[in-house]
């Protein structure tokens, strides 16, 4: 396997090649500049570690409080200009955006490992959920309330925050910016957005298609680099809110130092999500559901179907199911035709991985499959294979804990309520399913279980951009994704009263 059978998103997208070509990758008040220190990081293919696609800027604080300053200068004229008009720049990025749809997707599938297929779900998905967003620009009112007072006028209306930080993860690199953007932008905030170090060249690619929209100078702007950047962002005063998708322990240490002077925050975290297979499910359904959710995108999504729970009486039929789809599942670089898993995003992440599979072994699980890296030329990527732990209880360290990788672990029940209790047993809670044909199970399974996404007969990965995203307990603070109440976080209420007829 190589990356040559194919061009390359730089040779077929001219702006990734001009990218790449130039370390001058912060974005600040309208312009594209290097990092003060003059210092650069590698972005490595997972697919090939060997592989270097390019260099980015290595900001330090000097970076972040330009890009916070540059915010800053922007905030009123932008607050001021309509918020119709706002979206109206918005839907033109939008525009270009779907002329470059399938170059974006090449260079994501290049960036990040995913399969073509899924790396073009995921550039639809992230333009959709902008022009549903940019809607807001229309839909953004409050309300008229009787007051009782007479000759008294009582109304409510939205504004924006001011700088907004928006940190977004490497498993989306396209989705995640272009669904936090959205809203920061039309509600009329300013933004500096810092993406993950493994993955800038979608947030970059996202960012130029704003600049040639005509959005004014110092609306958005884009700092790279590492946690250290991050953390500049949540600590400044001037930014008035931190949205944040990614680890648990890190949206937990921005929520404490936000608090510290009042900020708002939106933390989008992880998960150990299960998915419950009741006796009289469809099968083979849910064998091709459990099994996409959970080897899908090689596990890294924190929507992943980590646990799948199955009822006694079908453990031997459905394990039998889940075995015979894992060979098609083929593992590969995603730009290569037929792969359907890709590479984990670094070393670090594979470590985790057999780190996890070893603690398995030792605590006695079987591995009915996968279980290791594959050889040849998939051994210079970060490759993994699809895994099946068998043999499980709830008290396993891989029924427990979060391992972003595609290993899905087994675990039998004997009743309804023994699933949900297995279900809820954990600190995460972001998105669960359940598969069966009685409606009392799946009315039971509403009423008791502990998560922000529920799924009856479909994926834990499954969710659309018009409704609401986001998780209870540890996968989850601050506020909802999309649909509706996004604005919610992007905006903050006023209450007006007018006395009239004095």
């Amino acid at each position: 396997m190589t990356l040559t059978k194919r061009p390359t998103p730089a040779t077929t997208f001219p702006q990734l090649a001009e990218l790449l070509g130039s370390s001058d990758r912060n974005y600040v008040a309208g312009r594209w500049v290097g990092a003060a220190s003059k210092e650069t990081f590698e972005v490595i293919n997972p697919a090939d570690a060997r592989e270097v696609l390019g260099r980015f800027p290595a900001s330090d604080e000097r970076d972040v409080v330009a890009a916070i300053e540059a915010a800053e200068a922007a905030s009123a004229s932008w607050r001021r200009t309509p918020a119709p008009k706002r979206a109206t720049i918005v839907l033109q990025a939008i525009t270009l955006l779907k002329e470059r749809s399938e170059a974006l997707a090449q260079a994501l599938t290049w960036e990040a490992g995913k399969a073509l297929a899924e790396a073009r779900v995921e550039v639809a998905r992230g333009i959709a959920a902008m022009e549903y967003l940019a809607g807001e620009g229309r839909r953004m009112a409050g309300q008229t309330i009787p007051s009782e007072q007479p000759g008294m006028a009582a109304y409510t209306l939205r504004r924006p925050l001011g700088v907004v930080a928006v940190i977004t993860p490497w498993n989306f690199p396209f989705a995640i910016p272009a669904w936090k953007l959205a809203p920061a932008l039309v509600t009329g905030n300013t933004v500096v957005l810092k993406p993950a170090e493994q993955t800038p060249v979608c947030a970059a690619l996202i960012v130029q298609a704003f600049h040639e929209a005509g959005l004014p100078a110092g609306v958005l702007n884009m700092v790279n680099g590492d946690g250290n950047v991050g953390a500049k962002l949540v600590a400044h005063p001037t930014v008035k809110a931190i949205t944040f998708t990614g680890s648990t322990a890190v949206g937990k240490a921005i929520n404490q130092a936000a608090a510290a002077r009042l900020a708002k925050v939106q933390l989008e975290l992880g998960g150990k999500n299960a998915a419950i297979v009741c006796a009289d499910a469809d099968l083979d359904l849910a064998a091709r559901e459990v099994t996409a959710g959970a080897w899908g995108s090689c596990g890294q999504r924190c929507t992943a179907t980590s646990r799948v729970l199955v009822e006694k009486a079908i453990v031997k039929a459905f394990t039998e199911k889940l075995l015979a789809i894992a060979p098609t599942m083929r593992v590969g670089a995603g730009l290569e035709d037929g792969s359907v898993v890709g590479p984990l995003i670094n070393q670090e992440g594979l470590d985790k991985v057999e780190h996890y599979m070893a603690t398995a072994r030792s605590e006695g699980l079987t591995v009915a499959c996968g279980g290791a890296r594959p050889d040849g030329e998939l051994a210079h990527g970060y490759f993994f294979q699809p895994t099946l732990l068998t043999g499980a209880t709830p008290r396993n360290t891989v029924a427990k804990e979060e391992i972003f990788g595609p290993v899905l672990t087994l675990i039998e029940f004997d009743t309804l309520d023994q699933a949900l209790e297995i279900a809820n047993d954990v600190t995460y809670g972001l998105s669960s399913a359940i598969f069966t044909k009685d409606v009392s199970k799946v009315y039971r399974y509403q009423e008791e279980i502990e998560s922000g996404l529920l799924h009856v007969n479909c994926p834990t990965v499954f969710s659309e951009v018009h409704l609401p995203f986001g998780g209870l307990k540890d996968s989850g603070f601050g506020g909802r994704e999309m649909g509706p109440t996004v604005v919610d976080f992007y905006t903050e209420w006023q209450t007006m009263y007018l006395k009239h007829g004095v």
